[in-house]
């Protein structure tokens, strides 16, 4: 360690254990400050319930500092050169970023700490393995998850990095920008912060981590590991709960990694191709025939607001109203009800998804939702299109999940409440559309675009 200053800029890293960034800050300075800047362009886009959760984090994240967590507003470009030279530093420390705008935004800034001669210094990533390291071979990207997910284990990752607030020396800034307030969410949102992520943890591996794999895919059960907010804004590293399952080969620890790994995945096709975050990653696709018009927008409203008359599709959207999150096997019925029942582009339901989820994250959402919509990366898309009753049935056996978001159909007893039509509920519409006959539209639009 030198005598020299450093600046610690946090985006997607809002914790302090498990920090590599953080780590080699600490080899080189003897004072570090502790910097996040409220970027309007990353903010504005961003639905009112990511925006809370973020604040709240920041918050955590500032009690953990000692209250020495500097907050500036406005263009990185401008205000990190600003702050470093202020503090006289000699080098910004950050986690890669490699999402399209975190790219050309240090790009900016890091050309314009150069001027200044302060040294822009990237040290780890949001990801256990930092998107475009894993490549085939002859060092072309992967476009399949399976080969992709070998790549991905085979190369490994470090160690998690021993890192935490006594580490370095942290300045108190002489000023700083308010946190505003958090924007008001009628909705459950999970408890913010490092903290409350390594709790969420610690309970997934005390009581879920050996079953994960039988009950993921059930809504109605509590077996998921709810920990995807936590990764969004990195209050805790993959890193670190890859670690928990070093030598586990249970097949609850292979679930877990290979989702782990599915999501990285995401996250290289978006580096390699950033233009999938709104156009199909096959090209086939932008062909494709959708419905666009007012009745299009009528459709759209009843998936949004949960009234499609097929309970699963409205539980889940009810679910994302309610709390900022969803089921992860309800996310991919709903997402092929609205492209594949409803032939509404699947652009339509990402930005809502967008909107309201805590957990959005760019790469995951639009590369899930082209994973459904049959756009992305897949060798076999005709075959995906889930019925909506099946579905129901196979992962809500006893439509507990169904009664808890949908109260209309309480009434209903066991798996009956996935047909409320053969016994009509009061208040409840019926089916906007019939499943099967959609599905052969879908089947044929695709032809048609695959065809050509």
């Amino acid at each position: 360690m030198t005598d020299e200053t450093a600046v610690l800029w946090f985006r997607r890293d809002l914790r302090l254990g498990d920090h590599a960034a953080l780590l080699a800050a600490s080899k080189r300075a003897s004072e570090v400050l502790a910097l996040y800047v409220l970027d309007d362009r990353l903010l504005r886009p961003s639905g009112a319930p990511r925006v809370a959760f973020l604040l709240g984090c920041l918050r955590a994240l500032d009690e953990q500092l000692g209250g020495r967590l500097r907050i500036v507003t406005g263009d990185p470009a401008e205000q990190v050169p600003k702050v470093a030279e202020e503090i006289g530093a000699r080098c910004v420390h950050v986690s890669t970023d490699t999402g399209p705008y975190g790219r050309k935004r240090d790009e900016a800034v890091a050309a314009a700490l150069a001027e200044r001669d302060v040294d822009w210094v990237e040290t780890g990533s949001p990801y256990a393995i930092t998107p475009g390291r894993v490549t085939k071979p002859d060092g072309d990207p992967y476009r399949v998850f399976t080969p992709f997910y070998r790549a991905w284990a085979r190369h490994g990752w470090p160690s998690p990095a021993d890192t935490g607030a006594s580490i370095v020396d942290w300045i108190k800034p002489s000023t700083s920008d308010r946190l505003p307030a958090a924007p008001k969410v009628d909705m459950r949102l999970p408890e913010p912060g490092e903290e409350a992520a390594l709790e969420v943890r610690r309970r997934f591996l005390d009581d879920g981590a050996d079953t994960y794999h039988e009950g993921r895919d059930r809504p109605d059960l509590p077996a998921t590991t709810r920990i995807s907010p936590y990764l969004r804004w990195g209050c805790v590293h993959p890193r670190t709960l890859l670690a928990d399952l070093r030598g586990d080969e249970g097949p609850g620890a292979k679930a877990l990694r290979g989702e782990l790994a599915w999501r990285e995945f995401h996250a290289d096709v978006l580096f390699h191709r950033p233009e999938t975050a709104r156009t199909a990653y096959d090209e086939r696709f932008s062909r494709m025939e959708t419905e666009r018009g007012a009745a299009a927008r009528v459709a759209f409203g009843q998936w949004c607001e949960g009234k499609t008359g097929y309970p699963i599709v409205d539980a889940g959207m009810r679910q994302l109203a309610a709390e900022g999150w969803m089921h992860n096997r309800v996310r991919m019925i709903v997402a092929s009800f609205l492209v594949k029942d409803l032939h509404l582009p699947w652009q339509w339901g990402a930005r809502h998804f967008m909107r309201l989820l805590v957990d959005g994250d760019l790469a995951s959402n639009q590369l899930n939702w082209q994973w459904v919509a049959g756009s992305g990366t897949d060798a076999a898309p005709y075959f995906r299109i889930f019925n909506p009753t099946t579905q129901g049935e196979k992962f809500d056996p006893d439509g507990a999940y169904v009664r808890e978001y949908v109260p209309e159909l309480r009434a209903l007893q066991g798996k009956s409440v996935h047909q409320p039509w053969k016994s009509p509920q009061r208040g409840y519409p019926a089916p906007m559309v019939e499943h099967a006959h959609e599905r052969q539209v879908a089947l044929q639009r695709y032809g048609e675009i695959t065809r050509g």
